[in-house]
């Protein structure tokens, strides 16, 4: 079976951009780590997104990323998996909720 394409939110490219300008200036290699442990959750979530539980009995499912505090938020479209946010576990729950599909 193809997998669908991943649509990645701009918001949410811009959230994950600063995230790892934030750990590459704590520590040299370690925003280019949280990239590729985001590419790892995108990869798991594109495989088999009935595995990531729904978040808040709503329609968004969440991926955690391994080794740092972000969440990948998507939804499952029949053409595509949306990434509405790579957001961080403890800062502002649901601001990107708003967001509309590009």
């Amino acid at each position: 079976m193809p997998v669908k394409p991943v649509i990645i939110h701009s918001e949410a490219r811009r959230e994950l951009a600063d995230a790892m300008d934030w750990y590459e200036a704590r520590c040299a290699g370690l925003g280019l780590d949280l990239l590729g442990e985001v590419e790892a959750a995108i990869e798991k979530l594109s495989r088999n997104p009935q595995l990531c539980p729904r978040y808040k009995g709503t329609e968004y499912r969440k991926q955690t990323v391994h080794r740092f505090p972000y969440t990948v938020f998507f939804l499952d479209y029949p053409d595509c998996y949306w990434v509405t946010a790579i957001a961080h576990g403890a800062r502002r729950p649901d601001y990107w909720r708003a967001r509309t599909r590009e």
